[in-house]
């Protein structure tokens, strides 16, 4: 009795703890298989490199952007020894990845290709930038311009624009005159109904494209550079049709078609609905208003209106499933014929004709190339969406245009596919725990959220601004667009020719209608956008390349990536912005205070804009104008540094005279025009001829200072 007793007692003590011992031994195993996943590789890092090989397709295009990035990052163009060494070096990774396993150093293969696909990507670069070269207007121009129309767009300010190539300039030189231009059009231009392929006249304002707003900013002559866009400007006179378009200008014969069907699009559907819809099927996005856009960016939503690689997907998946699905009705046929293959060929086609019609801009050319290669996977019995798949894309991509690394655009699409695909991995084991009917709710839910995850730090770090409630829009908007505007509007470019498309473009009206009011309503929220700080130039690289070894890597490296990661995020969170800027041409200075950042004056309002986004500063130039921290009249105003010299910014008429009142005690004086040649020793004198080689100024609060100059070096596009 004593013994059973006893031995009940034992039970009665183990019954309980016996699942908590249970449940310690499950989170123990979990974590030492999480630790020697963390570290798996250190014990043999050779045998790891040698596996690492086989995934060597999927490394190509990091190891490219690796050499890309770094030519971009190099302070100054490098010379013809740097390249020579760059050659010498990817001869030698490529000997050593094709002869490494005969020469018994297998292990060092992977690296060895790394190696060469770096150097490759850095002289492909430069072999791009060399290709691409074209004049760039070194000085400010008024007097007529003469050109062709090769595109319209819309400007941040709302004013229509137009690209014009082979233009002539009055009393310039055509060797130093650039390949292309870009005019602002201001003043009434009613009568003009813009055309690509008209030869026109105007009378413009013209200068060479704006350098960064501060040191470190987002480079508009870069960027310009490779557009060969060696000029930009405005005019306020009407605007001259000398000429129509020429016969048989194939190149320009799309976007032609593009304008006429924007503008049936348009004509069918009024207001912004039909500017959104005209956007959506040709790419065509002048009629869309700046009203329209700041809802639109401000929701979370500004992907739907850019031609991406959602519309080519959405377009060429629909195609796709009409096809193949409308041939498996035809029964017996459908078991002879290759019926998938079939429906991936007419939905390349559709989405080749797309490309054609949108035009040749860069999202949309890097919209097709993916959507092309996911559907000659399907012809080539390979699947259509994986990692290799995206890798070669991005692969053939960076190849043809290595410029396209440093686009929002590139990232952001990469990024999302990427994070999809990974995501979607597991998706079959979790599917069939969910009720059949939720499914589709929590894919599109699971899409949106992984998407916005991949997308935002890039987004936050470009645009410094984060939407709120982006989920949210992106829930209610994006459905509607797959399922009934892109479908409609591919049935109502069927059933046009037959004048049948007017209800297939009544439900593509509903549905922008919806897209639009969703982007108003949810960019009227209450703190619909948060005001997000620049990062400093190391964040999203390392964020990237971190994510990258992430998803690529196995093990330690694995751990490594998401290391850098948090790194990263790290050095964004701790950034400090500077004391003080001035801007490329002396219009404004800005010093940071308490409040947020002052400024001198509520005047160049690109640059102060630019600013207060890069602060994280949602106030407008105006508030920020009226901020304690500047006094005085508005032609001569004084502040205050960290290290107590007077901050002095001159400008207007007879700024000069008024620099000996001022050039005193060591005070920093930023003067608005061109100093008298006398020398200035009572203060350090900022003035526009020395702003001409620095560019913009920022002076950090422990009085480091950097330059525009200093920070990109000299390069192709900046002219020096």
């Amino acid at each position: 009795m004593q013994a059973q007793a006893e031995s009940g007692g034992i039970g009665d003590m183990r019954g309980p703890a016996g699942p908590k011992a249970a449940l310690r031994a499950r989170l123990a195993g979990a974590g030492g298989r999480a630790l020697r996943g963390a570290v798996a590789g250190l014990g043999d890092p050779a045998a790891a490199l040698v596996r690492a090989q086989l995934d060597l397709i999927l490394w190509a295009p990091v190891a490219l952007s690796l050499g890309i990035g770094g030519y971009f990052l190099w302070p100054g163009e490098p010379g013809l020894p740097g390249l020579a060494l760059a050659v010498a070096g990817a001869v030698l990774g490529a000997g050593l990845w094709l002869r490494g396993a005969a020469w018994g150093l297998e292990p060092a293969r992977f690296p060895a290709a790394l190696l060469m696909l770096a150097l490759c990507g850095g002289l492909l670069a430069s072999a791009r930038a060399h290709s691409v070269a074209a004049p760039v207007l070194g000085f400010r121009y008024y007097g007529p311009v003469e050109g062709r129309v090769v595109k319209i767009d819309r400007s941040a300010s709302d004013r229509l624009r137009l690209t014009l190539d082979q233009p002539v300039l009055s009393g310039v030189d055509p060797a130093r005159t650039p390949a292309r231009l870009r005019v602002s059009l201001h003043g009434d231009q009613t009568h003009l109904d813009p055309m690509p392929g008209l030869r026109v006249m105007l009378t413009a304002n013209l200068g060479p494209p704006p350098p960064p707003t501060e040191p470190g900013s987002y480079d508009f002559r870069r960027h310009f550079w490779f557009e060969q866009l060696g000029a930009v400007g405005y005019t306020r006179a009407p605007v001259m049709v000398l000429e129509p378009p020429a016969p048989g200008q194939w190149a320009l014969a799309g976007h032609r078609l593009r304008m006429r069907l924007s503008q049936a699009i348009q004509a069918r559907i009024p207001g912004q609905a039909g500017a959104v819809a005209a956007a959506l099927m040709t790419g065509d996005r002048a009629g869309i208003t700046e009203a329209t856009n700041e809802a639109m960016r401000a929701a979370n939503l500004a992907h739907i209106i850019a031609i991406s690689g959602l519309h080519m997907g959405l377009l060429a998946g629909f195609v796709f499933a009409a096809v193949r699905y409308g041939l498996a009705a035809l029964g017996r046929p459908a078991l002879i014929w290759p019926v998938k293959k079939i429906a991936a060929v007419v939905a390349l086609l559709a989405a080749s004709a797309y490309l054609w019609v949108a035009g040749p801009q860069v999202a949309t050319q890097r919209a097709y190339l993916m959507t092309g290669v996911m559907l000659l996977a399907v012809l080539f019995d390979r699947r259509a969406i994986s990692l290799r798949t995206v890798a070669l894309a991005a692969l053939i991509l960076l190849l043809w245009r290595p410029e396209s690394l440093l686009s929002p655009g590139f990232q952001m699409s990469f990024a999302a596919t990427v994070a999809l695909i990974v995501t979607y991995g597991g998706w079959g084991r979790v599917a069939p725990r969910i009720p059949m009917l939720a499914r589709p709710v929590v894919m599109l839910v699971l899409t949106s959220l992984v998407g916005g995850m991949a997308t935002g730090p890039i987004a936050a770090a470009h645009f410094h601004r984060m939407p709120e409630y982006g989920l949210l829009a992106n829930l209610l908007a994006v459905p509607v667009m797959g399922t009934l505007v892109m479908p409609a509007g591919v049935i109502a470019a069927l059933l046009a020719p037959l004048g049948l498309a007017a209800p297939a473009l009544w439900v593509m009206e509903q549905g922008t209608r919806w897209m639009i009011f969703v982007a108003e309503w949810v960019a009227g929220l209450e703190g619909a956008v948060i005001a997000v700080p620049q990062p400093p130039a190391f964040v999203l690289p390392a964020l990237a390349l971190g994510a990258v070894v992430a998803v690529l890597a196995r093990g330690a490296g694995r751990s490594l990536g998401g290391l850098a990661m948090v790194l990263a995020l790290g050095g964004w969170a701790v950034a400090v912005r500077p004391v003080l800027l001035i801007a490329p041409e002396a219009t404004l200075v800005g010093v940071m205070t308490p409040a947020g950042r002052a400024l001198s004056k509520p005047a160049a309002g690109f640059i102060a804009e630019s600013w207060l986004e890069a602060d994280g500063d949602g106030a407008t130039r105006d508030e920020a104008a009226l901020r304690p921290g500047f006094e005085g009249p508005r032609n001569a105003r004084v502040a205050r540094l960290p290290d107590g010299r007077a901050l002095v910014h001159l400008s207007g008429k007879g700024a000069a005279g008024r620099l000996a009142e001022h050039c005193h005690g060591g005070a920093l004086v930023v003067l608005a025009a061109k100093a008298p040649p006398d020398d200035h020793p009572g203060c350090d004198l900022w003035d526009e001829t020395r702003l001409a080689t620095s560019g913009a100024v920022a002076i950090a609060a422990d009085g480091q200072m950097h330059t525009s100059a200093k920070v990109t070096g000299a390069r192709l596009w900046t002219g020096r």
